[in-house]
C-alpha cells in the first residue's frame, strides 16, 4: 500500500473532531518549531477538509474571537512549552474554546455563538462586545465552582488533553480566568500606560512603579499581567527587570529577590525562553540575519543580568539562565560547524557581544564598581566609557 493510501485510511479510523484536533496541534508545533518532516502530506489531507478556504493556519472563529478579546495584548506565540508569567500561549486558545464550547458550557456556548453570529450579520458590533462581556461573566463563575470543588482542576486537566498535548494550556486557562476576572481593571491600567517607553529611565520606572503600585493594592493577584503589558512598550525587553533591581537595598540576587517586583527578572528570562525557540526556529529555515538579530537581543539580555545583579550565579535565576546560554551556544555552534573553518560565519562574530568591546568593558567596571566609586573617580569613568 502506498504511504499516501496509509496516511489516509489512518486519517479516516479518526472522528473528526480528532481530526480537527490532530490539524490544530500540527499547526501549534509547526509555528514553535518550524517545518516538520513527513507532516506535510499529513497536514495537506486535514488542511482539505477543515480548511475549505485554503488557508495554512486555523482561523479563529468569530464568537470566540470576541470571547478571547481582553486578552489580546497578552498572548503570545509560539507556544515554547514553558509557562510565561503574565502572558498566554495563543496556542492554547483552540483547545480551550473547545473546551469550554463542548464541555464546560455546552448549550450556553451554543446560544451565544448563534447570538454572536446573527449580530455579526447585523453589523452590530456593540451589542455583540457586550454578548461577549457576558458569556464570559458565566464562564468565570462556572470555573470558579469546578477549579474550586474537589477533582475538579484534575478533571479539567484530562477534559482538555483530549484537545491538545500542549502541558501550558491547564496554565493558560487558569490565566484566562484571572484576566477576564480582572478584565476592567487591567484595561484602565493598559490605557493609563504610554504608547510606548524608548528610554526606561530612573525617572520612568518611578513613574510606572506608582502606577503598579496603586494597580496592586486593588488587584495584586494580576500584577504579573499588567507587568507584561509593560513590557510589551519597553523598547529594550531586558530593563523590565529594572523595577526589581532599582529597588532593591543592594545589587545581591538575594536583595533583588525580596522586591515586590522580584517576577519581573524570571520575566525576562522567560522571554530568553522565547527567543531561544525563535533562534531554533530561524536556523531550521537558514534565516541568517534574522538569527542575527535574536542573538544579538540574547547576549544584551545576558549581560545586563549579569551586571546588574550580584552573585546572580548563585541564584535559581543564575542556575536558569546558565541552562538557557548553554543550549542557546549549542544552537549556535551546530550552525557554524556547518561550514569549513575557513570561511567565516556570522553568528560566529563576536561583534553580536557588544559587551566584548571597550566600551563594553568600561560599563562592566561602572556597573560592577559604582558602590566603590564616587566624585571625580566616578565622573571619570562615565566620561572613559562615553568616549569609548
Amino acid at each position: 500500500m502506498a504511504l499516501a493510501d496509509r496516511i489516509q485510511e489512518f486519517l479516516q479510523r479518526l472522528t473528526p473532531l480528532t481530526r480537527n484536533c490532530l490539524l490544530t496541534e500540527l499547526e501549534r508545533l509547526e509555528t514553535s518549531e518550524g517545518e516538520m518532516p513527513g507532516t506535510g502530506e499529513i497536514l495537506a489531507k486535514l488542511r482539505a477538509e477543515f480548511r475549505k478556504d485554503g488557508s495554512t493556519q486555523n482561523r479563529v472563529g468569530i464568537p470566540s474571537r470576541y470571547f478571547f478579546a481582553p486578552l489580546e495584548p497578552l498572548l503570545v506565540n509560539g507556544a515554547p512549552e514553558h509557562a510565561n508569567s503574565g502572558l498566554i500561549q495563543r496556542g492554547s486558545l483552540a483547545a480551550i474554546w473547545e473546551w469550554i464550547s463542548r464541555d464546560l458550557l455546552r448549550t450556553m456556548a451554543s446560544d451565544y455563538i448563534k447570538k454572536v453570529d446573527e449580530l455579526t450579520l447585523a453589523n452590530n458590533q456593540k451589542q455583540a462586545v457586550q454578548v461577549a462581556t457576558t458569556f464570559q461573566i458565566k464562564v468565570v463563575k462556572s470555573l470558579e465552582n469546578i477549579l474550586g470543588s474537589s477533582g475538579g482542576a484534575e478533571q479539567t486537566r484530562k477534559k482538555l488533553a483530549t484537545y491538545t498535548a500542549s502541558r501550558t494550556a491547564y496554565d493558560d486557562l487558569t490565566k484566562m480566568q484571572a484576566v477576564l476576572r480582572e478584565r476592567d481593571a487591567l484595561a484602565k491600567f493598559n490605557e493609563a500606560l504610554p504608547a510606548a517607553i524608548p528610554k526606561f529611565d530612573d525617572a520612568r520606572v518611578a513613574k510606572i512603579k506608582a502606577l503598579l503600585d496603586a494597580f496592586g493594592k486593588k488587584h495584586a493577584d494580576v500584577i504579573p499581567f499588567a507587568l507584561a503589558l509593560v513590557a510589551k512598550r519597553l523598547k529594550t525587553p531586558w530593563q523590565l527587570a529594572r523595577l526589581a533591581t532599582k529597588a532593591a537595598s543592594s545589587k545581591n540576587a538575594a536583595d533583588v529577590a525580596a522586591t515586590p517586583y522580584a517576577i519581573t527578572v524570571s520575566m525576562v528570562l522567560d522571554r530568553l525562553e522565547d527567543s531561544r525557540a525563535t533562534l531554533r526556529v530561524a536556523l531550521r529555515n537558514n534565516r541568517v540575519l534574522v538569527a542575527k538579530e535574536i542573538l544579538t537581543e540574547i547576549y544584551d539580555t545576558e549581560y545586563a543580568l549579569q551586571v546588574r545583579i550580584d552573585q546572580l550565579e548563585q541564584s535559581d535565576w543564575g542556575v536558569r539562565l546558565e541552562a538557557l546560554m548553554t543550549s542557546i551556544t549549542a544552537l549556535v555552534e551546530a550552525e557554524v560547524a556547518r561550514f569549513p573553518d575557513n570561511v567565516g560565519h556570522v553568528l560566529g562574530s563576536r561583534r553580536l557581544r557588544s559587551h566584548d568591546s571597550l566600551a563594553g568593558r568600561l560599563t562592566y567596571l561602572a556597573y560592577k564598581g559604582r558602590d566603590a566609586v564616587s566624585g571625580s573617580g566616578g565622573a571619570l569613568l562615565k566620561k572613559l566609557t562615553g568616549a569609548a
